[in-house]
C-alpha cells in the first residue's frame, strides 16, 4: 500500500490523523477489494456539505463508536465513498478535495477535470486561499 498513487500520479499523501480517517483507519484513503464503498476521495467537510448528507439519510456528524466513527465537524478531513461525492459535486454541494491525499482509484468514477474543479486551495501555495476553485 506504500506504493499507493494519488489522482495527480503521486505518491498518496495522508489524509488525516485527527480524525483518524480511511476505509483501514491508518490516515489515508487507501483502498482495496473489501472497499465496495471506495473510500478514495480525501475531502474537507464543510457545514454546507454535512447538511446535505444528513438530509440523504448519511449522517457524518454524529459519532458511531461501534464503527469507529468519531463524527465530523467543518474543516475536518476525511475519506469519502467516490459515488457519494460524485452525487454532491451533481447536486452542487460537493466538499472541497484534497487532491494529493485522494487515491488514483477515484479516477474509476470521477473525471479528473471535476477533482481539480473542486480541488481544495491551500495557503501552502502563494495566491490561494481555503476556498475551492
Amino acid at each position: 500500500m506504500s506504493d499507493a498513487r494519488n489522482v495527480l500520479g503521486g505518491l498518496l499523501q495522508v489524509c488525516s490523523v485527527s480524525p483518524m480517517t480511511g476505509f483501514v483507519r491508518d490516515g489515508v484513503c487507501h483502498t482495496g477489494p473489501q472497499d465496495i464503498g471506495s473510500h478514495t476521495v480525501c475531502v474537507q467537510m464543510t457545514e454546507a456539505f454535512l447538511d446535505y448528507s444528513l438530509q440523504h439519510g448519511n449522517d457524518l456528524i454524529s459519532p458511531a463508536p461501534e464503527y469507529d466513527f468519531p463524527g465530523l465537524q467543518p474543516g475536518d478531513r476525511w475519506c469519502m465513498c467516490a459515488a457519494r461525492w460524485l452525487q454532491a459535486a451533481e447536486d452542487g454541494m460537493a466538499p472541497p478535495v484534497v487532491l494529493e491525499a485522494t487515491h488514483a482509484r477515484a479516477l474509476q468514477q470521477i473525471a479528473l477535470g471535476d477533482l481539480e474543479y473542486h480541488a481544495l486551495r491551500t495557503p501552502d501555495y502563494p495566491g490561494q486561499d481555503f476556498t475551492p476553485r
